[in-house]
């Protein structure tokens, strides 16, 4: 078997018009000039590098069928998803906040939600050992009936749906390390106790409103939500501690058959939409963490969903070491900016202050 790696061409060409030039400046000086801050290069350059080192050659790559309307019926309203239609067969427009797209919108979104699917269904068929949807654009924003955070299907939601039908599994996990709040997958199963649902992110970045440590869950679903917000700043250090004192232990407890990951990269040193430091190194070692949990307790299942992460250079040596710690390749793409970020990591006082923010998360469950 080997590790998965789900793409398709159509879900780069996914388009939000010139949002830039909608973002208020004050009419005091020059409207930006610009796209999506979502683009497709950050994806297309995350294929193409796996390609240029060799690692696609330790890759299954492989492509989906795009989710069907009975899928997406599972997550969305079937009023939302007339609207979302018919607006994107006239051409494109916006339907919630921050979810601009062009023609044929609909139908690159059920693209990427069937990459998805395609991941988490491989992997529990025991197909692969693991896998990873290159998925645009993303979904942990989106809410069943609200587009939010250039998110237009939950694309995680409906590949859950999708597999817990089938009678593939029936007790998931989802982690979602992107620099904001997964609000759209926590508020899909936030009364469900099938679902355990798991966002570590910078404190009230995106949306402002959602992500607050108290928000366990409700009715069926209480004690199944946990969120953990970090200050901006929180560096390597701070997240995978992070990980190994809060959403591990709450892993490991849940024991789910199968884990999956909402794989952002904004926590990125100079992610755009982000504060925080995190590094290529972060990311290949928090995915060494939930590899090594998901051979503990899920037979090694394990599903990485891509969501943010918007710098262009930076994001594809984040995702490359990702994907060779999932493939246990020996094929490197070493990281530019290793030096720099490691320079500008927080100083033992506010590593300090990180820890204590989690101490006090980690007393408070």
């Amino acid at each position: 078997m080997a590790t998965g790696f789900f793409w398709d061409e159509r879900c780069f060409w996914h388009a939000g018009g010139n949002y830039a030039g909608m973002l208020p400046v004050g009419g005091l000086v020059q409207p930006l000039d610009g796209g999506l801050p979502e683009s497709p290069e950050t994806k297309r350059r995350l294929k193409n590098l796996i390609e240029v080192t060799g690692l696609a050659r330790d890759l299954a790559m492989r492509g989906a069928e795009a989710a069907s309307r009975e899928d997406l019926l599972r997550i969305h309203p079937a009023h939302y998803l007339d609207k979302f239609k018919a607006l994107s067969d006239a051409g494109g427009g916006e339907l919630g906040r921050r979810t601009p797209f062009g023609p044929g919108g609909y139908e690159i979104a059920s693209q990427s939600a069937g990459l998805a699917k395609a991941a988490l269904m491989a992997v529990l068929q025991g197909d692969l050992d693991n896998a990873y949807a290159l998925s645009r654009p993303p979904g942990h924003h989106c809410l069943p009936d609200y587009p939010n955070g250039f998110c237009l299907l939950n694309n995680i939601g409906i590949a859950i749906e999708a597999a817990r039908v089938a009678g593939l599994a029936q007790r998931f996990a989802v982690l979602d390390w992107d620099v904001h709040h997964g609000n759209g997958t926590e508020t899909v199963f936030y009364d469900r106790a099938d679902v355990l649902t798991l966002s570590i992110h910078q404190d009230r970045n995106y949306p402002m409103d959602t992500g607050g440590f108290a928000d366990r869950g409700v009715g069926a679903g209480l004690g199944y939500n946990l969120n953990i917000p970090l200050p901006p700043g929180t560096g390597h250090k701070g997240y995978l501690a992070a990980m190994e004192r809060l959403a591990l232990p709450a892993i490991r407890d849940f024991a789910p058959d199968v884990l999956i990951i909402a794989c952002g990269y904004d926590a990125a040193a100079i992610d755009p939409l982000g504060r925080m430091l995190a590094t290529a190194d972060t990311f290949a070692r928090m995915t060494a963490q939930v590899m090594a949990l998901a051979e503990q307790i899920c037979d090694g299942r394990l599903v990485m969903v891509h969501e943010g992460g918007y710098s262009e250079t930076y994001v594809p040596f984040c995702g490359h070491a990702v994907l060779r710690e999932m493939a246990g390749s020996a094929i490197a793409a070493p990281d530019p900016l290793a030096e720099v970020f490691a320079l500008r990591q927080p100083d033992a006082g506010f590593d300090a202050y990180c820890d204590k923010v989690i101490a006090d998360m980690v007393a408070r469950l």
